[in-house]
């Protein structure tokens, strides 16, 4: 089979890695090399790394729209397209290119959180469940049937975590559902338009966390956040991003009034409406990630003080 993989980010990597295990993949599309990090260095996706070490032919248009990225698609007769996080519409014009269509890697248990974030989304709503699913690409946003879903339950698992596990499924059950594409017998199932979440892309007041929060939903908060849309706060004028921690054990830990700091063995605590979050690891502003006791140490009159969100 002949296909062409579209994609950019880490979650991407593992689905091309088994479509090139299984499959005869004849171009790589992904996104332009981008400013990432303190010093803005112009770095290559993910996907690109990727496929420069698999010696795959790399293709980094701007657009899908045009007709020379058109022709070209055209011109490397694929049976299928597969994407995964790609960041680019697929026009009619590339849809109607591969003879077996356009599948899609998505991370999440559609009809629930079509879009830019569900993983993020599903932490934040509290779900219990979240997952993948192989479905066709049409031109709506993720509105295509699917053939195959696998869940995974979130537990208390952060979004990092959740994308890892979420890469790997999504490729076993790419491979899996490759066979019954390709020889028809794959069963499309409608997606329920009853059902449908939106899924849109997390910004920094999404993440945010303040005192009058439950610690429950302030946890959650935390578990979404990711670099691109950290969680901070400020802790006696400092400014933080709080990197992993928990919801606190009041067995272990008297929970001071929200708003208000304690320090702790370990990390910190944050008062919340009916709770605190201990805080173990986070990065004060400036400086590399730390456990927060040793912040906590080296900074002075943390305990008593007061927390305030930070956007």
């Amino acid at each position: 089979m002949r296909t062409i993989f579209m994609g950019t980010p880490q979650f991407a990597v593992p689905s091309l890695q088994a479509l090139a295990a299984n499959t005869n993949v004849v171009a790589v599309f992904t996104r332009r090399d981008a400013a990432s990090g303190r010093g803005r260095s112009v770095l290559p996706s993910p996907v690109k790394s990727t496929a420069t070490t698999l010696g795959l032919n790399i293709h980094q248009p701007a657009t899908l729209r045009d007709e020379e990225t058109v022709s070209d698609l055209a011109a490397l007769r694929p049976d299928l397209i597969v994407v995964v996080a790609f960041g680019l519409i697929l026009p009619p014009s590339v849809l109607d290119i591969p003879s077996l269509g356009a599948i899609n890697v998505h991370a999440s248990l559609l009809p629930r959180w079509r879009g830019a974030a569900p993983i993020q989304r599903a932490i934040l709503a509290g779900d219990f469940q979240t997952g993948v699913s192989i479905m066709r690409v049409e031109e709506g946003l993720d509105t295509g049937p699917y053939c195959s879903q696998r869940a995974l339950p979130i537990g208390s698992a952060d979004a990092s975590r959740i994308t890892e596990r979420l890469a790997r499924l999504g490729a076993d059950l790419l491979v899996e559902s490759l066979y019954s594409i390709r020889d028809g017998s794959a069963i499309w199932v409608d997606q329920d338009n009853s059902a449908v979440t939106y899924a849109d892309k997390i910004d920094k007041d999404d993440i945010a966390i303040d005192p009058a929060m439950s610690v429950d939903k302030a946890w959650r908060h935390v578990r979404a956040s990711s670099p691109s849309s950290p969680c901070r706060v400020t802790v006696a004028g400092r400014g933080l991003t709080i990197a992993s921690g928990e919801v606190a054990d009041t067995r272990e830990h008297d929970a001071p009034v929200a708003g208000v700091v304690a320090s702790a063995k370990g990390g910190i605590l944050l008062g919340m409406e009916d709770g605190a979050l201990f805080i173990t690891r986070l990065k004060p502003d400036g400086k590399a990630e730390m456990a927060a006791s040793d912040w906590a140490r080296g900074a002075r009159g943390v305990d008593g003080s007061t927390w305030d969100p930070r956007r």
